[in-house]
């Protein structure tokens, strides 16, 4: 039982080592550009086939930018651009981008 409940302490502080953090993100927005393509909140993408990020489910966008960062999901802007991050600037990123409010596109015109 002592086993279990160790290996359930280390398993929680795992989660929060690498739990993303809102501030930080909303700083790398500009510092990286994703503001130039997504708007500073993510809800203002500059063209119709680039996806609004605000509201975006949290693991959703740290797999996205971590499977553009491997290659394992190809767009070539996008794979410069997560190429460039560390493990913390993404999650930072996400947590910023999925905290904002959830916009349409049909909201914004």
């Amino acid at each position: 039982m002592r086993n279990f409940a160790f290996a359930v302490a280390a398993l929680a502080l795992s989660f929060s080592a690498h739990a993303g953090n809102a501030n930080d993100g909303k700083d790398l927005v500009k510092a990286k550009g994703c503001i130039a393509c997504h708007g500073e909140m993510g809800e203002k993408p500059l063209a119709a086939d680039q996806p609004i990020l605000a509201g975006q489910y949290n693991d959703y966008l740290v797999r996205a930018l971590s499977d553009y960062k491997s290659g394992r999901r190809k767009n070539p802007i996008m794979t410069g651009m997560a190429g460039q991050l560390s493990k913390q600037e993404i999650e930072d990123l996400a947590a910023w981008f999925s905290s904002q409010r959830k916009t349409t596109l049909h909201n914004q015109r």
